[in-house]
């Protein structure tokens, strides 16, 4: 399946994402996929694939293009801690339009995912995004958390327009499961759909195959259930 670096021009800034689309001829719902901490690695680059093996033409962004480039060796909660909603809302609204214009994609079937902090991402561009029909989040890291002077993921629940499905470990510490039993009840709250699922025995990351905290079976549960929700509601 086809799959390439490209770039989208957002506030005088060019961003490297990653795209992938399935092999056989479109148009496809697209799917915009949110990093994790360590950005767009190569892990992150097979999620992108394995979407599009299911038929979804997926992109990528690169939250990180605002900071210095050479400072390759910051570790991750330090470039993490440099994100504002507010550039981050526009670079993933260029994202959305710059997929919705592909001419490989369905422009009104437009979704969205992501892992930790982008699972975090992909939870706030419920809230703002009205072109979205469908999200799904794993682990969204620090959802009640304000990054600038805007309000939190968790406080734009009421803005949400479109269903979203997530996924959590019971030994997780951010999101701890009390963090998910209180973005669950603010869905509830305001009536948004949602479908939230937890894992014994998994933590943060449990998705990561090649990372000692992945967890199979969760990892295999899980993938099926967004690739059913996004069926439903792509």
């Amino acid at each position: 399946m086809p799959s390439q670096w490209t770039t989208i021009h957002v506030d005088s800034h060019d961003m490297w994402a990653y795209m992938s689309l399935p092999e056989r001829p479109g148009p496809h719902p697209g799917v915009v996929v949110m990093q994790g901490g360590q950005g767009l690695n190569d892990w992150l680059q097979s999620i992108c694939r394995r979407l599009s093996a299911a038929g979804y033409a997926a992109l990528a962004p690169d939250l990180y293009h605002r900071q210095d480039p050479t400072l390759r060796d910051e570790s991750p909660l330090i470039k993490i801690g440099r994100l504002r909603d507010k550039t981050v809302i526009h670079d993933v609204n260029a994202t959305i339009a710059h997929l919705a214009k592909h001419p490989a994609v369905r422009g009104d079937k437009i979704g969205i995912t992501g892992f930790c902090i982008g699972g975090r991402v992909a939870y706030l561009m419920a809230g703002v995004a009205p072109l979205l029909r469908v999200a799904g989040v794993f682990y969204p890291a620090s959802t009640m958390d304000r990054w600038g002077d805007t309000p939190t993921p968790l406080e734009r629940t009421p803005s949400i327009t479109c269903p979203i499905i997530g996924f959590f470990g019971e030994d997780d510490a951010n999101p701890s499961p009390a963090d998910a039993r209180t973005i669950a009840a603010e869905l509830t709250r305001h009536g948004k759909t949602h479908a939230f699922h937890s894992y014994a025995g998994a933590g943060h990351a449990f998705q990561q195959d090649g990372d000692a905290r992945y967890r199979v079976e969760a990892a295999r549960d899980s993938w099926e259930k967004l690739l059913a929700w996004f069926q439903e509601y792509l």
